[in-house]
């Protein structure tokens, strides 16, 4: 723990001082008051002040700040700063100011609460919690508050607040003697205080009370104790409902495993079809936040029950019967939400040929859901057709139902698949041709009436489009050409149009006939003004061109001539979309038409990209000017003609006179990273589309990228040189063998330029640079084992990867575990590049690598085990773990030696030696029998939950790592 410095006073006045500070205006100060409470917080006289400010203070802000510092206290420093003679002194003063708060403020009474039962936790040697606390608090009504909140919160903090200064097996125990062996003498507690008045039976506290113990007692003991009617007393009491309803929720989910659970659902049925009344009620009441708590009841019973509403359907109608009514009547539509996750379950099961009788029987419910749920994505109404700010102004009510509307779609895809597609379409139909009957006569070019009933269905249909299957001919023959009709002077019917005909246009390919009309539309929308309209249609005329691309083919030269017209009117994103699209429809064209078509499409591009680069002198311009080269990487990524190896490519041929422009945008722009990353990933895409047709390129484009990275440092370089190295190994075909040298040369010039950057810079100024880095190792270690691992380069580059892993960031901690993961494997018989025959340089290969584990491994393990209990983020701990268990297999006996000291060096009070030693005994356990691989195995599970326990229980050192801390990396070469 960190020592007071001894001249530093920690008095109440100056930690009052300094909570006041923190209201000022002025941030030097609120900056000097944050580094002294933080001192504060972690000094020994924290104890006391804190306890003296909630003894004596009357300000609701100080007192909350002790009590929460004395919490933090308990959970971090209770085994290093305060005896175990100590410890019931410090139970009796929690318990006093627990009864002097007991009236409130209730946020510092619960914290107090978190901090007994905190303290309960780790002191082992008090047994009778629940007693010492009901006995000590008394019997007032305030007392039942303070009393209500300990309960609530102590399954809370055994099961969740897992920073506790135990071991597993002790907190096993204590978990135990405090739930387990409480629970019944809880239900009792809760039981009598419901019935001792009518304000307790519908005390919210009360029902959160048995919603936190349901984890602890069989659901069964609740539903059939007079707790069951306390619950639903309370969701009949507006003052109660919410969290009773939450209650009832939690019960119903509790008995998920439906076949353990049959009686208690058989009992819970009735009581949940009971509030089938207050549906209605409630929506007359307009009482939303109440209609949101009852849906969720049946959806959580529904949901909780699926398997056995599938085996049962006609038993459990009227719940599924109750859900629909919840959608239907969800006004404010808040509440059909809470709906989706269950008709997508039952789905799952109806699905299923075993389920086929219920499915039968509950094919109806997924046709009245579709009625709804085409009522329910309507637009609201307005009294002017031609309103389309349909929420007021109000942009997050417009996002939010644009959200709602798509997470109903996944649940009309969901009716698709029981009811059958042509079935969900015909409604789509039907819905269509009715406002065609009712008001298509009334549109004209400035107004549609009700267009929002025109709307949904088009929405409708569009969320169903990923069902349809391209030879379907049933219904869409008959849809679409009422689509074409749609009145293009209502935006958001114009929208959902073009969506439409973006969605299906895989269907369309099968069906030609469709094309023209539908084409026609979309290219006739890029004459508005609106942006929506231009993204929509942007993005419909990138799926026509990508999946028609052969049917469009014969337009080529027209669309050029659009292509070159509507480009500048674009956003980004739509340039993009515009531009892959007719890149694919250039890639189908005949080889021999190849050069003069990218020469067509391409040279205006170019032209635009001279004109901006000379322009660009700002941020905006320099942003513009590296979106555009994007546009350029569609061409090479989608114009990839078949020419045999002997001939040459005319896509390189033309791409030949564009790199020097390209080469001289990067020298001019070497230090905007937007452009290196742009020109990188345009000559990435070269090599792989072209692969050894771009040899001619090889020569000057290595220049510029050795030249790139040594001048910006840019990750991008490396990302792009990896490229090369993958396509011209020395195992592919048409590859010279001079080649295959220069390329491996180029690439130690690269990693020596790295590794210099890495020993000038600490890890954290290079996160990029190092991911890029150590993805461009994994290849070399691939494609060139037995050049990289003699080389002089090895063993600063393994170096390198263990002081990147102080890094906490994932992908570059990532990347370089995914290095040494294969490294590792070099050392023993099935190396990671095993595709290929080693011969006999495989045992001078392994032999290198355990030479190098044996004078580098300590560090390799100790920074491995520090990011797994301290740094590293949560999805790089499997990859850690393969990491030790790399070196167990490699190294047994000196891994485990290593593993003991890391462990040893852990800061003080966090894991005892009893821990460790115990840890590396069920290791040595485990590779006595190292003969079988499972037990070697075994030794990564043990690190796995050793690491986790740890992480649970500790925050990072409030002082850095100590011992743990990750060397610096020095390079010499």
């Amino acid at each position: 723990m960190a020592s007071n410095a001894p001249h530093e006073s920690f008095s109440v006045s100056n930690v009052l001082a300094a909570m006041l500070t923190m209201r000022s205006g002025d941030a030097e100060k609120k900056k000097v008051a944050v580094d002294y409470l933080g001192r504060f917080q972690k000094s020994n006289d924290a104890w006391t002040t804190t306890i003296s400010i909630l003894q004596n203070s009357t300000e609701a802000e100080a007192q909350l700040f002790a009590a929460t510092t004395l919490k933090g206290k308990i959970t971090y420093d209770l085994g290093a700063q305060i005896s175990a003679s100590d410890l019931p002194a410090l139970r009796s003063q929690i318990l006093l100011l627990l009864k002097k708060f007991a009236p409130g403020p209730k946020p510092v009474r619960v914290q107090l609460c978190v901090c007994l039962a905190i303290l309960a936790i780790q002191m082992q040697t008090w047994k009778d919690v629940l007693s010492t606390v009901v006995s000590t608090l008394g019997d007032d009504v305030a007392s039942h508050a303070c009393i209500l909140d300990f309960l609530r919160v102590l399954p809370e903090e055994v099961t969740e607040g897992r920073k506790i200064t135990l071991s597993e097996e002790d907190l096993a125990q204590r978990t135990t003697e405090l739930l387990a062996d409480n629970a019944k003498q809880v239900v009792q507690l809760l039981v009598n205080y419901a019935q001792s008045s009518p304000a307790a039976a519908t005390n919210p506290q009360l029902f959160d009370c048995i919603s936190s113990w349901l984890r602890e007692v069989p659901v069964s003991v609740i539903v059939s104790s007079p707790l069951m009617n306390a619950v639903l007393h309370g969701v009949t009491n507006d003052k109660s409902l919410l969290a009773a309803a939450d209650c009832f929720g939690i019960i119903c989910r509790e008995t998920k495993d439906v076949d353990d659970n049959l009686e208690t659902i058989q009992a819970l049925l009735p009581k949940v079809l009971e509030l089938s009344p207050r549906i209605r009620a409630l929506v007359d009441d307009d009482d939303t936040d109440g209609f949101k708590a009852i849906t969720r009841v049946f959806a959580d019973a529904g949901e909780s029950w699926v398997l056995i509403i599938a085996r049962q359907p006609q038993h459990f109608r009227p719940l599924v019967d109750a859900l629909l009514e919840c959608c239907a009547r969800d006004k404010e539509r808040d509440a059909i939400g809470y709906t989706f996750s269950f008709w997508y379950e039952l789905k799952q099961y109806l699905t299923l040929d075993h389920y086929m009788e219920a499915r039968v029987q509950l094919i109806d419910v997924y046709a009245q859901l579709v009625d709804i749920m085409l009522k329910q994505l309507e637009y609201p109404y307005s009294d002017n057709p031609n309103d389309l700010d349909l929420f007021d102004g109000d942009r997050e009510q417009e996002e939010k139902f644009r959200e709602f509307r798509h997470h109903m779609g996944d649940t009309l895809k969901d009716s698709c698949e029981v009811m059958g597609v042509a079935a969900c379409l015909t409604k789509v139909h039907d819905a269509i041709k009715l406002w065609q009957e009712k008001y298509g006569s009334q549109a004209t070019q400035t107004s549609v009436p009700h267009w929002q009933s025109l709307e949904a269905p088009l929405f409708a249909m569009r969320a169903m489009g990923r069902m349809v299957e391209s030879d379907d001919g049933s219904v869409l023959p008959q849809i679409f050409p009422l689509l074409v009709q749609i009145p293009i002077s209502n935006e958001k019917l114009r929208f959902a149009a073009i969506m439409v005909f973006g969605r299906y246009t895989e269907w369309t390919a099968a069906h030609p006939d469709f094309l023209e009309p539908q084409f026609q539309y979309i290219v006739s929308s890029f004459q508005t003004d609106s942006v929506e309209i231009l993204r929509a249609a942007a993005q419909a005329f990138m799926y026509f061109c990508v999946d028609c691309k052969q049917l469009l083919g014969s337009q080529v030269i027209q669309l050029q001539a659009f292509y070159d017209q509507i480009l500048d009117k674009l956003p980004v994103s739509s340039k993009e979309e515009v531009t892959e699209g007719v890149a694919y429809v250039v890639g189908v064209q005949k080889a021999e038409d190849v050069y003069k078509l990218l020469k067509l499409y391409c040279d205006p591009l170019v032209q635009r990209l001279m004109v901006k680069a000379n322009t660009a002198t700002d941020q905006k311009g320099k942003l513009d000017l590296a979106d555009h080269i994007n546009l350029l990487t569609f061409f090479v990524q989608h114009v990839l003609p078949y020419i045999p190896a002997s001939s040459e490519n005319p896509a390189v041929k033309y791409w030949q006179e564009v790199f020097p422009i390209l080469s001289t945008i990067l020298d001019n722009f070497s230090h905007f990273v937007p452009i290196c990353e742009r020109v990188c990933r345009c000559w990435r895409f070269m090599v792989i589309s072209y692969r050894t047709a771009i040899t001619s390129l090889l020569g000057p484009l290595a220049n510029k990228l050795a030249e790139g990275f040594a001048r910006s440092k840019q990750g991008c370089f490396l990302w792009a040189t990896s490229a090369i190295l993958r396509e011209f190994s020395e195992d592919r075909e048409h590859v010279d063998d001079s080649i295959t040298e220069n390329i491996y040369v180029f690439f130690e010039a690269q990693a020596t330029s790295v590794l210099r950057i890495m020993s000038d810079l600490p890890p954290i100024d290079l996160p990029d640079v190092i991911e890029d880095f150590y993805r461009l190792l994994i290849d070399a270690l691939l494609y060139y084992p037995t050049r990289l691992i003699p080389s002089p380069l090895f063993t600063p580059i393994f170096q390198a990867a263990v002081s990147s892993l102080a890094l906490e960031k994932q992908e570059p901690v990532s990347a370089a575990l995914h290095y040494l993961r294969d490294l590792l494997t070099y050392g023993g018989p099935n190396p990671a590049g095993s595709g290929s025959d080693l011969g006999p340089a495989g045992q001078q290969l392994r032999q290198a690598v355990k030479q190098l584990l044996l004078a580098q491994g300590e560090a390799l393990v100790k920074q491995t085990l520090a990011g797994m209990m301290i740094t590293f983020p949560r999805d790089c701990f499997a990859d850690g773990s393969g990491v030790l268990l790399g070196m167990f297999e490699l190294l047994p006996a000196e891994t485990a030696t290593w593993v003991d000291r890391t462990v040893r060096m852990l800061p003080q009070g966090t894991v005892t030696p009893a821990e460790a030693d115990r840890l590396l005994a069920k290791i040595r356990e485990r590779l006595a029998g190292a003969d079988d691989p499972a037990n070697v195995r075994q030794i990564r599970v043990l690190l796995q939950d050793f690491t986790n326990t740890y992480r649970r229980r500790y925050v990072a050192p409030r002082d850095g790592l100590g011992q743990l801390e990750a060397a610096r990396f020095h390079f010499e070469g």
